[in-house]
């Protein structure tokens, strides 16, 4: 069995624990396979949702001839049939089910009496596949980004949808994204980075819905975590282990993905010097990277993170994130 955590060294530094973490090899242990199916199932759909993403062109032409001639009518229908399917897609993206497999996998990596350490010494497979829902959110909130027809067909939509039921007209394609709905997805693909403030809101009920589970429990994985993945990025002993180059920036995505999430959760944040997260450290590891493959994540941490622009925050942090 590829285990998880292969433990090079288990040195308490300043900065934290120093780990290898098998993200190419590992597979479910008896006792995590119930839940590791279930995420499986969600991982698989991500996987396709991704897809869908990193081909979506949009209706842009069919929809500017359509704003241009108002009064032709063969072009305002060209234009609905081209954005009903799309908006399809977008209810897809919508309705992942990203959180209710976060949920199964946080009760279980932060459960009691185990630390952080022993969760991910015993549960290898867990850990990856938490590892790659942070990896799709930053994936996902990249793409978004970079692709305004998202946003533009949406909007699109839901305006033409609302003028159809004010005129009366039936509106095909209502059946998939009526105008309630099509309400509560605007407010979703208004955020920049709308995977990541899903999961994030989602940490941050689960502490609140279950008190029994001291917070420390989760921010202690997560900063566990976090070293681990810097330690990984900036020594070259470790990042040599990598057998696909592909890994290095799962392992980027993933370290800005933890400290995105340690921020909201923790009381004080990542960036303040209590925060066990080695925020210099880990900035130093993205700013050490190709500039044009690190925009995102930089962008991320400036514009996600909760704490970034507070007082205790130093200014050498927010300078290298400016």
């Amino acid at each position: 069995m590829g285990n998880l955590l292969k433990v090079l060294t288990c040195t308490y530094l300043e900065q934290g624990p120093t780990f290898f973490l098998d993200f190419e090899n590992a597979q479910p242990t008896e006792s995590e396979k119930e839940i590791y199916n279930q995420v499986n199932v969600v991982l698989k759909d991500a996987e396709g949702i991704l897809e869908d993403l990193q081909s979506y062109r949009g209706a842009g032409h069919e929809i500017r001839e359509a704003i241009q001639h108002p009064a032709d009518e063969k072009l305002q229908e060209k234009a609905w049939g081209a954005v009903v399917p799309l908006v399809g897609k977008l209810k897809n993206f919508y309705f992942s089910r990203l959180e209710s497999a976060l949920r199964g996998l946080q009760g279980s990596l932060t459960s009691t009496p185990y630390s952080s350490t022993q969760h991910l010494e015993q549960e290898p497979a867990l850990t990856r596949q938490f590892a790659e829902i942070l990896h799709f959110t930053l994936q996902f909130d990249e793409l978004k980004m970079t692709n305004p027809a998202i946003q533009n067909d949406f909007i699109y939509y839901r305006r033409t949808l609302s003028l159809m039921r004010i005129n009366n007209i039936p509106a095909e394609g209502e059946n998939e994204v009526n105008i309630e709905l099509a309400s509560l997805m605007s407010l979703f693909y208004a955020e920049a980075t709308l995977m990541l403030k899903t999961l994030s809101d989602a940490t941050t009920k689960f502490v609140s819905e279950n008190k029994n589970l001291p917070i420390k429990n989760a921010t202690d994985y997560l900063s566990t975590m976090a070293s681990v993945c810097r330690v990984m990025l900036e020594m070259p002993e470790y990042r040599s282990r990598f057998t696909n180059e592909e890994t290095v920036s799962f392992c980027l995505r993933v370290m800005v993905g933890i400290i995105i999430r340690y921020d909201h959760v923790h009381p004080v944040g990542a960036f303040a010097k209590s925060s066990k997260i080695d925020m210099k450290g880990c900035i130093k590891v993205l700013k050490d990277q190709p500039p044009n493959s690190i925009e995102g994540l930089v962008s991320a941490l400036r514009y996600t993170t909760k704490h970034l622009n507070d007082e205790t925050t130093s200014k050498q942090i927010k300078s290298r994130l400016q």
